[in-house]
């Protein structure tokens, strides 16, 4: 996110209804509080990069990139900025523009505001798909960054696929991680709790049936030896309970799920979630 606390991105009417003229503009391209992007839009010093590249290009961030910006948790690598154009804005090509144009009408506050996080939701179910839309909404739900008010809303502007994630989702999901993996086991109708605490062990991601508990572990986790150890830990004790579990990293999780769902039903198949 941006480190400044005042509009990122204005263009040079905001800047005049601020009380800033042309006098103040030059002297604020002088010292670096300010920084002319293109003809008739600034940004301010401490504004973050792509919000920068986004007005750059025309607009403000939209849909993965601007879910991304608000700290909500997207599936895949920022390999493109996805840009608001407004209904009827115009793309402007620059250096190293790998930019996707949003033109839908969502609202916004100011010239180069983000839009609302329903919205954002919205640009997502409908440019990336479902399931990007249910991890990010999860992730939006759990953080309180959505109302029921948006919520409502969000069900009125979307369609079949995206009411039935909506109907799915909740507000306890403890990492986008775990949201995708429930998305994806969801078609087997396995008898699949979440956040369970057990004996000895802790709280476990998921625990299908009684008896095969299923881990997943972030980014953090991928390189950390404390908490390997820990994880360590926390497995001998569920065997020592008479717990079966499964561990899985993001790499596996997200670049390799096929391998994932496999060793998940070949556990079912053996019977290891039974008591």
């Amino acid at each position: 996110m941006c480190s400044t606390t005042q509009q990122p991105v204005r263009s040079t009417a905001e800047l005049r209804a601020a009380g800033l003229g042309r006098a103040a503009v030059a002297a604020g391209l002088g010292d670096g509080s300010l920084v002319r992007l293109r003809r008739g839009v600034y940004a301010s010093d401490g504004s973050c990069d792509a919000i920068r590249r986004a007005a750059e290009h025309g607009g403000s961030l939209a849909c993965v990139s601007a879910a991304r910006h608000l700290g909500l948790w997207v599936c895949g690598e920022a390999d493109e900025l996805h840009v608001w154009l407004r209904a009827h804005g115009r793309a402007y090509t620059h250096d190293d523009c790998v930019c996707v144009g949003h033109w839908d009408a969502a609202g916004a506050k100011d010239a180069f505001g983000i839009p609302s996080v329903p919205q954002v939701l919205r640009q997502i179910l409908l440019c990336v798909g479902v399931e990007d839309f249910f991890v990010a909404l999860e992730s939006a739900r759990r953080q309180r960054l959505i109302s029921q008010r948006g919520l409502a809303w969000l069900r009125s502007h979307t369609n079949a696929a995206g009411r039935d994630a909506i109907a799915f989702s909740r507000s306890d999901a403890d990492s986008g991680l775990e949201s995708l993996v429930r998305w994806r086991l969801r078609p087997h109708g396995l008898p699949l709790r979440t956040q369970v605490r057990l004996t000895s062990v802790g709280v476990v991601d998921f625990l299908i049936g009684e008896r095969l508990i299923v881990e997943v572990d972030g980014v953090v986790n991928h390189h950390d030896q404390p908490h390997r150890h820990k994880d360590l830990v926390r497995d001998a004790n569920a065997a020592a309970w008479g717990f079966v579990t499964l561990r899985f990293d993001y790499a596996m999780v997200v670049h390799d799920w096929v391998t994932v769902e496999l060793a998940i039903l070949g556990a079912l198949d053996r019977g290891l979630h039974l008591a």
